[in-house]
């Protein structure tokens, strides 16, 4: 069987069939737009006041908040990928890998965008080195669904360390053996504790800058020639073994490469919240159609029982990004406005929202067949003040890579998040698989 991270490292644009191309693409410019909001809304301060700070040579660009007399700077790639990732992930609305619940591009893209900046690589090379990191990343978490989070421990972050190495050290121009020295190097930096959902704290937003300032120094190491373990990922203190507590599906880890994609099955989210309760938000979204909200005396969410521990948590949230992480809050907002945009997050304690959701409980959905928890179905069911009961289903959330209106959902999204830099955007990445390097694209998002 084929080695996964001996294989991207060798995989070439040529390799990588259209529609697979295609869904790698769009998914840049989901990422790319998440980028901007971040910038945009300054949601990530410290993290692009740190990166700022750690300086080093004009290598790659930091997209700084213009507005708040940050303008965009070129600074060491390391420390411009740690700020933009930050920035990338800030309102959670940036991709979700359902099985493997790892947000593939905010890692990759960050040391993609930065490494090709600073070795000068042609569009198609950034685009093979993305696409070789996406499936790196989704195949890593897929093989042991859900184990990472039940230890506490962010996906994201663990896997995507590693797959942000194979980027890097493709753009260095590593040959096999080294990049698999950069991804042992890499995986021994890997962490992510998901200790916020119970204390607070903004340490998820940093989780995929850490990762991608680690990639491209455990990339660096190893060119450097610093060696990781050859059992980094299933020996007996691999990651899987440590931070997962299981071993990896072999067959969803190496098993038909290049003729199954995983980064073909990126979902992506219509909404800034945690795709965890995408479904049931969805399901309030249909609800409300037929119900006036006044008349809500009480609602029942079912959630996936590998979600409660995520979203289903007791109590309300007390600051805007602890509401992503609240099915209760996020339904009752649906249910109160019919929509659930980046600003309704600015303020938590919103008088009717928390009214709404001190009436939402939370129960497990039992379920026939297994499926991944942000791939679950969702249901809500409300009581109403005569009497009456509303209950909707849905059988997941919206946002699949199958669903038919994916592209134009995609788009709109991307155009809302880049505001004024969307036509440009959009224009260089249509350019970019011809385009000797990334010069154009890095001019337009800044």
């Amino acid at each position: 069987m084929p080695d996964l991270i001996a294989w991207a490292a060798g995989l070439t644009w040529a390799e990588i069939p259209e529609p697979v191309r295609a869904a790698a693409r769009l998914r840049l410019l989901d990422g790319l737009g998440c980028l901007i909001a971040g910038v945009r809304r300054a949601e990530a301060p410290a993290a692009e006041q740190v990166a700022r700070s750690l300086g080093g040579p004009p290598e790659a660009t930091l997209f700084g908040h213009v507005a708040a007399a940050h303008p965009p700077i070129r600074i060491g790639a390391a420390a411009a990928a740690f700020g933009n990732a930050v920035a990338m992930h800030a309102l959670d609305f940036d991709d979700t890998h359902a099985t493997g619940l790892v947000h593939a591009t905010t890692v990759t893209a960050p040391v993609t965008l930065a490494l090709a900046e600073q070795t000068g690589a042609s569009g198609e090379d950034l685009l093979a080195a993305y696409t070789a990191g996406l499936e790196v990343v989704c195949r890593l978490g897929a093989a042991a669904p859900h184990a990472f989070h039940a230890r506490g421990v962010h996906a994201t972050s663990a896997c995507g360390t590693i797959a942000g190495a194979v980027v890097a050290a493709r753009l260095l121009g590593l040959d096999a053996a080294t990049t698999a020295h950069a991804a042992g190097i890499a995986a021994s930096g890997s962490s992510g504790l998901l200790e916020f959902l119970h204390t607070g704290g903004s340490t998820k937003q940093l989780h995929p800058g850490f990762a991608a300032h680690a990639a491209i120094v455990a990339a660096r190491l190893a060119a450097a020639g610093a060696t990781g373990p050859a059992g980094f990922l299933d020996g007996a203190n691999g990651l899987f073994a440590a931070l997962a507590g299981r071993a990896p599906d072999a067959g969803m880890l190496h098993g038909g490469l290049g003729e199954r994609w995983e980064a073909a099955r990126i979902t992506v989210k219509p909404y800034p919240a945690c795709r965890l309760s995408h479904a049931a938000i969805d399901a309030a979204a249909l609800l409300r159609r037929d119900v006036d909200v006044a008349h809500i005396t009480a609602v029942v969410v079912r959630l996936h029982p590998d979600a409660l521990p995520i979203v289903g948590g007791a109590g309300l949230p007390s600051t805007p990004y602890a509401a992503k992480f609240s099915a209760a809050w996020c339904v009752a907002a649906m249910l109160c406005d019919g929509a659930l945009p980046v600003e309704v997050f600015d303020d938590p304690f919103r008088p009717d929202i928390v009214a709404l959701a001190r009436r939402v409980a939370i129960e497990p959905l039992r379920q026939d067949v297994p499926t991944a928890a942000a791939d679950a179905p969702g249901h809500v069911r409300a009581q109403l003040a005569h009497g009456g009961v509303r209950e909707v289903g849905v059988p997941r959330c919206g946002g699949a890579a199958d669903d038919p209106g994916l592209d134009e959902l995609l788009v709109a999204k991307a155009r809302a998040n880049l505001g004024e830099r969307a036509d440009a955007v959009l224009a260089a990445l249509a350019a970019l698989p011809t385009a000797p390097d990334v010069k154009e694209l890095v001019t337009c998002l800044a």
